[in-house]
């Protein structure tokens, strides 16, 4: 079981404070809810591995979910995803790429993103969602983990978690 608390200093009530918590059916499938306090909205959470990623070897991990859509969307609007990642641990790397369908806009995006290590435990991310770009500085434990956010290059928020 994960938790996550996230908060942002937006205008904007619904992605200012988001709760999920998440719990793995098997080390291939993550299903859990997203509760969006300020507009009273539960969304349900899914990520299913279809291809895990074997290090220094293709294919890249391929991965199938659903979650709420982008940070600004409408409450009750979902985003079905179909996400290709790689490893590539020499260079301290991390890329992404998804294509995303969007119950906002009816139409499919492309997000994409990189991590780069930093330390062991420390990682710059920086994703763009298919029509804005995030900037998040992490720091992850054994069992926790702690983001600091830059949303759209103009609000800021943080994000924790914790294994249980």
């Amino acid at each position: 079981m994960q938790l996550t608390l996230r908060y942002a200093n937006t205008k904007e009530a619904r992605p200012r404070w988001r709760f999920n918590a998440a719990y793995g059916l098997s080390d291939r499938l993550l299903l859990g809810l997203e509760y969006n306090p300020a507009v009273g909205e539960v969304n349900p959470t899914a990520n299913w591995t279809l291809l895990p990623e074997k290090m220094d070897a293709w294919p890249p991990m391929i991965s199938l979910g659903t979650s709420s859509d982008r940070i600004f969307s409408p409450p009750g609007t979902q985003s079905y995803f179909l996400t290709f990642a790689k490893s590539l641990p020499r260079l301290k790397l991390d890329p992404y790429v998804s294509l995303n369908y969007s119950e906002w806009e009816r139409t499919f995006t492309v997000p994409f993103g990189i991590s780069i290590a930093l330390q062991p435990q420390w990682s710059l991310m920086i994703q763009n969602d298919g029509r804005n770009t995030h900037w998040l500085l992490n720091r992850t434990g054994k069992r926790n983990n702690v983001s600091l956010i830059l949303i759209n290059g103009r609000h800021f928020g943080i994000s924790t978690g914790v294994k249980i």
